[in-house]
């Protein structure tokens, strides 16, 4: 495989890493009502778990209430229970046609354990970006050991690498400290 190949793969899977935090921070509740709060809820929907996004259209009318609207009206039920078991700590009220979730603030306690719940989704996310920079080194290693490449693409990939994991190390930081601060306001 090409040196150029080896390096944009591994910044592709270093991108999704960075785009599988980001929808998992999503679903971390801050003190306002957003639709990535519950978007990714599976729904238990004919059998197979659905996320609510593709039954459901999902809404925040106000910073404290969100409003979700089945595409099906049958499922409703099913999309009650599903968010009632979810980790949100929200009870849905329903009316027949649709669901109004409201959102309470946050008390100081709760705000710090879904912090540290980020910060461990942040880390996650960064073992999994130096898991990938392994692989790729690796990759390199044995493209050099089967004479594709040369010694000096080899080192030169490993340069690439540890740029692009610092890069994405970064970004993360970035991600989960904007993720903290909404936490954290009032």
């Amino acid at each position: 495989m090409p040196v150029d190949d080896i390096l944009l793969e591994a910044q592709d899977k270093m991108e999704k890493a960075l785009e599988v935090l980001i929808n998992e921070l999503k679903g971390i509740r801050t003190g306002r009502a957003t639709p990535g709060l519950v978007e990714n809820v599976r729904v238990e929907y004919y059998g197979s778990p659905t996320p609510l996004k593709a039954i459901a259209g999902i809404s925040a009318p106000d910073p404290r209430l969100l409003i979700i609207k089945p595409f099906d009206p049958s499922s409703l039920s099913d999309i009650e229970k599903a968010i009632q078991k979810s980790d949100l700590g929200l009870n849905p009220s329903s009316d027949g046609k649709m669901l109004r979730l409201a959102v309470p603030p946050l008390s100081e306690e709760r705000r710090k354990q879904l912090g540290k719940q980020g910060k461990e989704m942040g880390e996650k996310a960064k073992v999994a970006i130096r898991n990938l920079r392994r692989d790729a080194i690796k990759m390199s290693e044995d493209e050099e050991k089967k004479g594709t490449i040369s010694e000096d693409d080899k080192f030169r990939v490993k340069e690439e690498i540890q740029k692009l994991l610092d890069e994405h190390e970064k970004k993360a930081g970035e991600i989960l400290e904007k993720k903290t601060k909404e936490i954290m306001e009032i």
